[in-house]
């Protein structure tokens, strides 16, 4: 068992503390916002993260976990120190280290004893220096030794708690091999793959890999718009691709774009050290111009159906970045509303979690958030898709047709069969799929499909001469 201390209690501060604790650890937490810690002191966890609260509760109970605002108590007999704070985007596209600076600064002045202090967060090639320089500079008992370690996080929201539990591997760089060795000590019984570089080199797998991760995305988001116009259907291109494996299956579905808080602001930060390095970094550019547009791509096609927004009520299911999270950070949901809005529809927007914090990206003008997916269709012009959950794959098509205006759905994540919903009597447009061929008849409601006929029983479907010459 190591005494550990967790500077920072957001995603990755608050799941890397509770797992660590889990296995055996005594861990503390330090975060300088009063009421986080006054919430996560009653059991309360602030943000929502499937199996995290059990979690925390159970190392609470045992005494394993628990939570300060104190520096000086929160850092009494760390062996390990990580830091795990938010770094954000800031003003010129680099990461702003605002809030690292002021951590490294208040652990020199707290410290009193020997560290090896853990680069938790996400920061730029040069960030294990700088903290270091930060501490050195202004340790308040120059006689304590400590060792910088850089150990990216590679969890992903919505499966936070297993993705630490069950890592594809752990990167660990220092200058210090003995002090890598002993943070090393407490991935052994994760039994993963344990990679030891230097501190540059660290950092840099991190930025790499969510690049390439949102490369991914945008490409399948490109060959979705190229499918559209040549007939083909992106997820059976997909799939097709998935199977070979020097590609994988895995982020190439096409939809509205990547959001959330690491793969925008981390392909940002890339391109921002690529540039004051002389570079430039252009599939970086244009993997973010793609994702920025393929937003834009799911208003266009609303548009595109009803001719004008003006006046329109528009359906939002979906208002997180990705389902089992509550995180709105850069979710395509904001800019897509805000672009319906600001053309003059309401929206009535539904998320199974996300109302809340939904309400606060986006504000209520011309906006109502309703509490079920239902609601959110009643009434409406067209109805979007934009979050994945899977209460959305499961909605009744015939119950969701009765509550529409106009039977018209953009499928902004691809959650439904484009000939299902043609039978069902919906207009319906998804991301690179084929449009299935039904009449259509205006209406003084506007667009309507003309409901296919069922074959009466017992009625003979003739068929081409050239399928049953085939057959034979």
């Amino acid at each position: 068992m190591k005494n550990i201390s967790v500077i920072g209690t957001g995603y990755v501060g608050l799941v890397t503390g509770t797992c660590l604790a889990d296995m055996g650890n005594s861990v503390t937490c330090i975060d300088i916002d009063t009421g986080k810690i006054a919430m996560l002191q009653r059991g309360e966890v602030p943000i929502y993260e499937p199996g995290l609260k059990d979690l925390l509760e159970r190392n609470v109970e045992a005494e394993r976990l628990t939570f300060t605002t104190d520096y000086h108590e929160g850092l009494r007999d760390a062996e390990i120190i990580f830091i795990a704070v938010n770094t954000p985007t800031g003003v010129d596209g680099a990461a702003d280290m605002r809030f690292v600076r002021a951590a490294a600064t208040s652990i020199a002045q707290h410290l009193d004893h020997d560290a090896i202090i853990v680069n938790k967060s996400t920061m730029p090639v040069g960030s294990g220096d700088l903290v270091s320089e930060i501490i050195a500079s202004n340790l308040a008992d120059q006689a304590v030794e400590f060792a910088v370690v850089s150990n990216p996080e590679f969890l992903a929201q919505g499966s936070a708690v297993a993705d630490f539990q069950r890592p594809d591997r752990v990167v660990l760089g220092s200058a210090d091999k003995d002090a890598a060795g002993r943070v090393a000590e407490l991935y052994l019984p994760l039994r993963a793959p344990i990679m030891m570089t230097d501190l540059y080199t660290a950092e840099m797998i991190k930025y790499a890999s969510n690049a390439f991760l949102a490369t991914k995305i945008s490409f399948i988001n490109e060959i979705a718009r190229i499918c559209e116009r040549l007939g083909a259907d992106v997820k059976e291109v997909a799939a097709g691709m998935g199977y070979d494996h020097r590609i994988g299956r895995y982020h190439l579905e096409a939809g509205v774009g990547f959001g959330g808080s690491c793969f925008g602001k981390d392909v940002t930060a890339l391109e921002n050290m690529a540039g004051h390095a002389g570079l430039h970094p252009q599939m970086l550019k244009a993997v973010l111009d793609i994702n920025h547009d393929q937003r834009m791509l799911i208003v266009d096609k609303v548009v595109t159906l009803l001719g004008s927004l003006r006046g329109a009520t528009i359906g939002v299911l979906g208002l997180a970045f990705k389902p089992n999270t509550d995180d709105m950070r850069d979710a395509p949901a904001i800019d897509i509303i805000h672009a319906l809005t600001a053309q003059g529809a309401h929206v009535q927007a539904y998320d199974p979690v996300a109302r809340e914090t939904g309400r606060a990206a986006i504000g209520e003008e011309r906006v109502s958030y309703v509490t079920d997916a239902y609601a959110a269709a009643t009434g409406v012009d067209a109805l979007i898709i934009v979050t994945h959950w899977n209460e959305f794959k499961a909605l009744n098509p015939t119950k969701l047709h009765a509550v529409m205006r106009r039977p018209i759905i953009v499928d902004g994540r691809n959650i439904y069969q484009p000939d299902t919903m043609a039978r069902a009597g919906f207009i319906y447009r998804g991301i690179g799929r084929t449009t299935p061929t039904l009449d259509v008849e205006v209406t003084a409601n506007g667009i309507a499909p003309q409901r296919p006929q069922p074959v009466a029983s017992g009625t003979k479907t003739k068929r081409p001469a050239r399928a049953k010459a085939e057959e034979r």
